[in-house]
């Protein structure tokens, strides 16, 4: 596979997510020193036909570090790899929580790496439930500036979010009311997309907190824009009280 370009590939490397020991026969194939164009065919391969969990670990023990070293050496992702991205998304349960949350729980994400693989989310359709269970997740981690972009990129993807989802982003950027240091461009940033997406989704006392909080965090530029749009915002329990209002 170290030489591997194109064409098809080796018989006994395509049985091997056949296997229950597979991890022990992949490690054999040395996939450390595997061309981009294998790990393309090998991530089509396992995504394929390896049963969620096992997918999930191929993802967290080859494909996540294979992308990150990449990144890390060259800055960018090479082709074959970023397409190995968009397959492995064919299985979003897998590649959330084999690649992506921990990736996110690492600590060290750089930007640079969530533009790249952000904009492999961005580019792919992904089911709302997996989507959403994503949003809870990075919500309730550390703040990070890669898990400002993957947020808003979700925010950007327009999903009809279950007022779960919303209340744990609203709680989530209420955490930073007390916070003393400036925060970066990337948090206010996915707070205006946020409340762009989905400002009529919030309560009366969610919009007045997140209006406070504007006293608090500051951006020149973008916290006149998020204050104008929470401003105009009909809220949800608002519309819920219309019907009512009207018929007396």
């Amino acid at each position: 596979m170290k030489r591997y370009r194109s064409g098809k590939v080796p018989k006994a490397f395509k049985v091997i997510a056949q296997f229950r020991n597979w991890e022990d026969l992949v490690l054999l194939t040395e996939p450390a020193s595997w061309s981009a164009a294998a790990v393309y065919q090998a991530t089509r391969i396992f995504t394929s036909n390896l049963p969620e969990k096992m997918a999930q670990r191929f993802m967290n023990q080859l494909l996540l570090p294979r992308v990150r070293d990449e990144i890390d050496s060259y800055q960018k992702l090479n082709y074959h790899i970023y397409q190995a991205l968009r397959k492995a998304l064919f299985k979003p349960g897998a590649f959330f929580k084999g690649f992506l949350l921990p990736l996110c729980e690492s600590g060290d994400c750089t930007l640079r790496e969530a533009i790249i693989i952000g904009s492999v989310l961005a580019r792919n359709s992904i089911p709302i439930m997996h989507s959403c269970a994503v949003m809870l997740k990075i919500a309730e981690m550390e703040y990070s500036g890669g898990n400002s972009i993957f947020l808003r990129i979700f925010f950007d993807k327009k999903y009809a979010l279950p007022y779960r989802v919303v209340d744990a982003v609203v709680f989530h950027f209420l955490k930073f009311r007390n916070e003393k240091r400036e925060l970066p461009v990337l948090w206010h940033q996915a707070f205006l997309t946020f409340v762009q997406r989905y400002k009529s989704h919030v309560s009366s006392e969610q919009k007045e907190a997140l209006l406070e909080l504007l006293l608090h965090q500051i951006h020149h530029k973008i916290t006149p824009e998020i204050r104008r749009e929470l401003q105009h915002a009909k809220c949800r329990d608002a519309e819920m009280d219309e019907p009512m209002s009207e018929q007396t």
